[in-house]
């Protein structure tokens, strides 16, 4: 068991890493909002790609953020009815939950690799004059967001399960 437990402790501590790294985009992301909503509406001067640099900066947001809220505890969950169970019982769920959210990130992953692979090969670009090239990069984080999501499911399934064992 103590080879789980090693394995979710270096998961942890990997999307610990790179939620805190992708951080730094909410900051960025901040600015640049802040710029293009001055330059818009002070100076009536609009970028489509200030515009499109902030949906490029969304993505790793969401998709790296997704494991690092797993990890901290900041996922959505049913308080309501979690409150009333007992420690055994919410280990449990939290295993079945765990293992369905690994399910759901192999299914996504499965789905979208054409999609990131079609993307890829014709070098996506964006559609709109002035805008970003380059939209098959932030369409390949897509399975990767996943993948680390599987990870950090997998992390707390096992930590999940031997909680549930000691319990």
């Amino acid at each position: 068991m103590m080879t789980a437990e090693r394995l979710a402790h270096a998961i942890d501590i990997l999307v610990d890493r790179v939620g805190r790294a992708t951080s730094w985009l909410a900051l960025g992301l901040a600015l640049i909002m802040g710029t293009n909503v001055l330059l818009r509406y002070g100076f009536s001067i609009g970028s489509i790609w200030m515009q499109e640099l902030e949906w490029h900066i969304m993505v790793p947001i969401c998709v790296f953020g997704m494991s690092y809220a797993l990890l901290q505890g900041e996922h959505v969950r049913v308080d309501v009815l979690f409150q009333y169970f007992s420690g055994k019982t919410k280990h449990l769920i939290d295993v079945i939950t765990a293992i369905l959210g690994m399910l759901l990130c192999v299914l996504v992953i499965k789905l979208c690799i054409p999609y990131v692979y079609q993307s890829w090969s014709i070098n996506e670009g964006t559609a709109n004059p002035g805008g970003i090239d380059y939209r098959y990069i932030v369409k390949g984080l897509i399975p990767l967001g996943f993948a680390l999501y599987f990870l950090q499911s997998l992390s707390e399934a096992i930590k999940s399960y031997i909680a549930y064992r000691r319990a």
